[in-house]
């Protein structure tokens, strides 16, 4: 009788742990494919005969696509199922670069660009709504950090895995095998039975949620929050490294060494975060709590020069604890999210981090332009006690979600 009972229990735990590794792929391949274009700025700089600028204003349209996509993208995948859009986002991003490696020009470039920004802003609406809707409630906040840092790992493989294309392909055969990735791991998803997420997320015992209003305060501050966070880890990430060589002496490779610290810290502390999550309810304090002693080490950072070891040391803990909240980042807006529209609530507040993307690049250029590199870490420990503040107020109460 004990094994009758447990069977079906054994069958659901199975489906959720098939699906969390199928939904952590197409998130790997997500940004893998963030990768693509930028390591191989040298070879597109080559054969098309462009500067910089104009390379750069490929992964403009790449981020401005993709940010006034994403909300429209969430309320299509809760509109015909986030199941569908996933494997079109795989299929149009893979195709995207597929066809530019067949047809290299600038033109097709910008044509690719926009395509993989519109391939991009799938991800988010889609996982979150298909973990939200499958996964354990007990395991959800490690589901999200899984999947977190799958995405990471992606992001972290690209540079060596297209540099060994290049060296046995070329450049030309880089892209082609690059995007056959995304169709690929489509029909690998197709083959692992990934289910869908409108069915099972609208309805609670059997009957039709009711269809709520998706622009409510807590998704408009949620939305601020995640643009804010992404303005706080944009200055450390992409100009960290001249900060601390021209406003703090550190040499080349220390002022590497502290970023790589920064990095691959956050990707564990995304894994502990997970464990964190799945403990509490106040993920909102959780997150406000993590960056506020965030605040305090890089505002030392700031206005200290440290020795090696101790910024090595004082930046991966930075980067940790700023890993630690992403998966009570994201349960705060599964808590936010109606019933049935998860999709559109991922969806809506993704568009934080793109205006960031667009945002952050632009001031922090302007900050070292002004020869004020302290300020590259004065303006994220800014950033950081704003998020904290807005942390607390999303926060404060606790939404009881229906089993």
């Amino acid at each position: 009788m004990a094994d009758i009972l447990a069977a079906p229990q054994q069958a659901k735990s199975d489906t959720s742990l098939r699906t969390l590794v199928a939904i952590s792929i197409a998130h790997w391949v997500s940004h893998f494919h963030l990768f693509v274009l930028p390591m191989l700025f040298p070879f597109l700089k080559e054969q098309l005969g462009v500067g910089y600028i104009e390379l750069g204003f490929a992964l403009t349209v790449f981020g401005v696509v993709s940010g006034l996509t994403q909300a429209p993208t969430g309320y299509l995948a809760d509109h015909i199922g986030a199941r569908k859009v996933l494997l079109m986002g795989l299929t149009l991003g893979g195709c995207a670069l597929i066809m530019l490696g067949l047809q290299l020009s600038y033109f097709w470039l910008i044509v690719s660009a926009a395509l993989l920004g519109l391939a991009n802003s799938v991800y988010h609406p889609a996982d979150y709504a298909i973990l939200s809707a499958h996964m354990d409630e007990a395991r959800m906040g490690r589901a999200f950090s899984i999947h977190t840092f799958a995405g990471f790992l992606g992001g972290a493989v690209a540079p060596a895995i297209i540099a060994a294309l290049v060296a046995t392909v070329g450049g030309l055969g880089a892209l082609i095998v690059a995007g056959a990735v995304g169709p690929l791991a489509a029909l690998l998803l197709i083959a692992m039975g990934l289910p869908d997420a409108s069915a099972a997320d609208r309805k609670i015992d059997g009957v039709h949620a009711p269809k709520q209003n998706i622009i409510t305060p807590a998704i408009i501050v949620l939305t601020i929050f995640f643009m804010l966070l992404g303005l706080s880890n944009a200055g450390i990430s992409n100009f960290g490294v001249v900060a601390l060589m021209s406003g703090y002496g550190a040499s080349f490779s220390a002022a590497n060494m502290a970023l790589t610290a920064y990095l691959a810290a956050s990707a564990i502390g995304v894994l502990a975060g997970g464990y964190l999550a799945d403990r509490t309810r106040r993920h909102g304090q959780v997150a406000a709590g993590c960056f506020a002693i965030n605040a305090m080490i890089v505002l030392i950072i700031a206005t200290v020069t440290l020795p090696s070891l101790l910024l090595t040391a004082m930046m991966a803990i930075a980067g940790f604890l700023g890993g630690v909240i992403a998966p009570s980042r994201d349960m705060m807006v599964r808590d936010a999210a109606p019933p049935g529209a998860a999709g559109r609530a991922f969806g809506i507040v993704s568009t934080g981090f793109n205006f960031s993307g667009i945002l952050g690049p632009l001031l922090f250029g302007w900050i070292m332009d002004q020869s004020m590199p302290h300020w590259v870490f004065g303006a994220s420990v800014v950033f950081m006690i704003l998020t904290v503040l807005l942390a607390l107020a999303t926060g404060r109460k606790p939404q009881a979600r229906p089993a």
